[in-house]
């Protein structure tokens, strides 16, 4: 019997091979720290001291912090944001910052100055990724505080937003501090890149939405309640969505474009503008004469400034195939059409009477044909009066 049992005492497993390695590390720690603190108690003393007052200036910066975000401050203004990240600050991090700042004034030993570096590693990594996140979604709420971002569908897109970055944020973390700890992350982040590649995949319209929209959010090309023309339509913002954008159109009913479709289109935002600018193109007869011409450009001006408007160029254009045609170019100061629509009206009839009184004749498009006799002379058009009586006779 006690044969049989001594191959089983002499192959211990792997479990007390494991025990008996723990146990020793901790020991070790233990005796070099009693013998550390008996070589150094003095240096150890002062270290902790400045540990303290260090422990103390973090606590107050981080209710510093505290006071920056309290009631009364806009949600998106950047001390806000600053006392967001800095309150954020935890114990652990606070502590493990004050022992491995005095770590190395007493000369600590190589074992416990491992586990303290193991540590304070550990709380850098985490801390880190606790404060991108906090000035990460700062900053967008800092770009979202506008009046015209408030709503259901920014809240909805905050709250996506906040899942994303704290997700990227700590898998981020996860991997620096796996490979700080001498963990070989190559298959890992390989295997990220790949998942998130198939996911991406797999609901690409869904996020080619939600980026386009994160890009309205944060480049600002139009925003609630402007007015804008894309493509061949137009209208005013009424709301934009995380997938889409409602805009009502000038004729009543509402649009609703997909926010990538929208933004891969050219759009002008005229709510932006600081006038409107009128063209018009006037035509006059060919008969008219030189020094009549001349006088046309001055002539338009002065009505533009009767009516309040300011030419921005009135001039000859062309000759065109009946006439000869002058441009004119009207800018109204501001942008609303319920200004500008009746000055246009106004000033189009002014012209008209204008040139009544000059004598100068507007023509509409007309033909004239020309006949030959047998003999190659020309034979012009008979007048209006002789037409009417060859006709009779």
């Amino acid at each position: 019997m006690s044969v049989g049992k001594t191959p089983q005492s002499s192959a211990p497993s792997p479990a007390t091979h494991a025990a008996p390695d723990v146990s020793v590390q901790l020991r070790e720690i233990w005796t070099s720290s009693l013998a550390w603190f008996e070589a150094y108690w003095l240096q150890i003393i002062i270290a902790g001291v400045i540990a303290v007052s260090i422990v103390s200036a973090l606590y107050a910066l981080r209710r510093l912090g505290t006071k920056l975000c309290g009631p009364g401050r806009g949600r998106g203004d950047w001390l806000v944001v600053v006392g967001r990240v800095v309150s954020r600050t935890t114990s652990y991090f606070i502590i493990m910052v004050a022992i491995r700042a005095v770590d190395g004034y007493a000369q600590t030993p190589p074992a416990l100055d491992r586990f303290i570096t193991f540590f304070f590693t550990l709380a850098a990594v985490v801390q880190g990724a606790i404060w991108a996140r906090e000035f990460i979604l700062g900053a967008i709420e800092h770009r979202t505080s506008a009046e015209h971002f408030q709503g259901e569908a920014i809240i909805n897109a905050m709250g996506l937003i906040r899942l994303l970055v704290s997700v990227v944020v700590f898998a981020v973390a996860a991997v620096v501090l796996l490979d700080n700890l001498g963990v070989n992350v190559t298959g890992l982040v390989a295997g990220l890149g790949v998942g998130g590649i198939a996911i991406g995949l797999a609901a690409q319209g869904i996020f080619a939405d939600l980026f386009a929209a994160l890009a309205i959010i944060f480049d600002r090309p139009f925003s609630k309640g402007d007015q804008i023309t894309y493509d061949n339509s137009s209208g005013t913002i009424e709301a934009i969505g995380l997938k889409s954008t409602r805009i009502r159109a000038y004729t009543g009913e509402l649009r609703i474009i997909a926010n990538k479709n929208l933004l891969d289109k050219e759009i002008l935002n005229v709510s932006g503008r600081d006038h409107i600018r009128l063209p018009f193109t006037i035509g006059v007869a060919y008969e008219t004469p030189p020094e009549t011409l001349a006088r046309i450009p001055d002539i338009l001006k002065e009505l533009v400034e009767a009516e309040g408007g300011k030419a921005a160029r009135a001039g000859f254009e062309s000759f065109g195939a009946s006439s000869l045609d002058f441009a004119l170019l009207v800018d109204v100061q501001g942008k609303d059409w319920s200004i500008a629509h009746p000055l246009r009206d106004r000033l189009m009839v002014a012209i008209v009477r204008r040139f009544a009184q000059e004598g100068i004749s507007i023509p509409y498009p007309t033909q004239t044909a020309f006949t030959a006799a047998p003999d190659g002379k020309l034979i012009m058009p008979y007048p209006a009066r002789e037409a009417g009586a060859a006709a009779q006779a």
